[in-house]
């Protein structure tokens, strides 16, 4: 179609006079033209030819998962029958409005529910979250992790090593231990161990709960009572 256009074009210019260096340039151009055309159309079918690429693997919200508590902090009663494990990361905005809504299912099962707290830093994108973390545990290694826990969320916006010093001193620690415990390996191994549990359990952001290893997809009082009550029910 393209060839027959340029050929139509060319017999109309020699029609109205147009002289043989003219015609010369015309054909010329019309060469680069039709090339550039192929060539675009080369690209397109190979764009077209790619293979769609693999969609990530669907989460089974039925599939139960692995996770043990570990050493890591928990609320509520330590052999309390349903576990419900959150990963989180400090730095997170929407981690920050989780606090709320756990400690209102602690108050409704304080004898049946056990809060344990995982650390995910999202370091890809949180610049400040694994200096928060390793404050978080640092604290925890003097019994102070949850007053941490909860001036970390206070203070999303200022996590700068100063300010992590200053919140220790804000809430009792011996900050010359805490500034040694968090660059311990002991420190770190409890992080990476958190994160090797969060892989294992296909978490793929953050906040993300388990209870009794299951995961939460409606993260809201309602959705948790429903599977909390569920999963009592099946105890017996």
């Amino acid at each position: 179609m393209r060839k027959v256009a340029g050929i139509g074009l060319l017999a109309l210019l020699a029609a109205c006079g147009a002289n043989s260096e003219d015609m010369k340039k015309l054909e010329d151009s019309q060469r680069q033209i039709l090339a550039k055309l192929t060539d675009l159309e080369k690209k397109v079918e190979q764009i077209s030819a790619r293979p769609a690429a693999p969609q990530a693997p669907q989460i089974d919200p039925n599939k139960v998962y692995n996770i043990p508590a570990g050493n890591s902090p928990f609320k509520g009663p330590a052999n309390a029958p349903v576990v419900l494990t959150e990963f989180s990361d400090f730095q997170c905005p929407f981690c920050a409005q989780l606090p709320s809504l756990v400690d209102q299912v602690l108050k409704a099962y304080p004898n049946e529910v056990k809060l344990v707290h995982k650390e995910f830093p999202l370091t890809s994108i949180h610049q400040n979250a694994l200096n928060a973390a390793r404050a978080a545990v640092a604290a925890q290694e003097q019994g102070k992790f949850w007053e941490m826990h909860d001036k970390l969320f206070a203070n999303q916006r200022t996590l700068s090593p100063d300010n992590l010093k200053q919140y220790a001193q804000d809430i009792g620690l011996d900050v010359a231990k805490f500034e040694k415990d968090m660059t311990s390996p002991e420190v770190q191994k409890q992080i990476d161990d958190d994160m090797k549990l969060a892989q294992e359990a296909e978490v793929r952001g953050t906040p993300t709960l388990f209870l009794n290893g299951k995961r939460v997809m409606n993260r809201n009082f309602e959705g948790l009572k429903e599977m909390i009550d569920q999963a009592l029910k099946q105890k017996g």
